[in-house]
């Protein structure tokens, strides 16, 4: 399968790489900074950035599916994943090329969470409001396209080792979850895109 990786350089994405090259795919990848991202066989890296429609139409033409895990850069970029959201869906579109399988974020939408403890609906969504706000507009972009596209909505992100087993809900982090590893989160997309399961889902995460 000829795969197009965005955020391949993050954590997450290296994962997701790293696996996607193993598995035999080949993965075209975008990248501010190519060097970034180590030669490999199987691997096109371009040079570009997400929020460039041009660019991101480039990266996915020719490929099979959509693989995204952008994330927030900061203050400076508060829009990136709707932006982004909004390229990949056009240049999807444009493409001919249906599959899509992005990063999300759990905390944006607690407080629609019945799991979750009332100080954490309160707090949380205002100390995070810029980020969620971004993660709550790339989903609405996404699932308002005619995309098969799944949001895998992580929990905290760690650095500990993937195992390989976690607890997966629709909407909401299993009751008592709170955190998944990086490694878990690329390990359950490449899942999903290799079982075609969770299309038009919105699968939560989490230990």
């Amino acid at each position: 399968m000829r795969l197009a990786l965005l955020g391949g350089t993050g954590r997450i994405g290296q994962y997701i790489l790293s696996a996607a090259l193993q598995s035999g795919h080949e993965v075209s990848a975008l990248a501010r900074r190519p060097d970034a991202l180590a030669a490999a066989s199987g691997l096109t890296v371009l040079h570009g950035d997400a929020s460039d429609g041009a660019a991101v139409a480039g990266l996915i033409e020719g490929t099979d599916a959509v693989l995204s895990a952008l994330g927030q850069r900061g203050a400076r970029t508060p829009a990136l994943l709707a932006t982004a959201a909004r390229n990949i869906v056009e240049g999807m579109s444009k493409a001919g090329v249906s599959r899509l399988i992005c990063v999300s974020a759990a905390g944006a939408f607690i407080q629609g969470d019945p799991d979750s403890g009332l100080l954490v609906r309160l707090i949380l969504p205002r100390v995070l409001a810029g980020p969620f706000t971004d993660v709550r507009e790339m989903e609405w972009i996404v699932a308002a396209s005619d995309l098969d596209w799944t949001m895998v909505r992580a929990t905290r992100l760690v650095n500990s080792p993937g195992t390989g087993h976690y607890r997966v809900r629709p909407d909401y982090p299993p009751a008592g979850g709170g955190k998944i590893a990086r490694a878990d989160v690329a390990h359950f997309m490449a899942a999903c895109l290799a079982e075609r399961s969770w299309v038009h889902g919105r699968p939560a995460l989490a230990y």
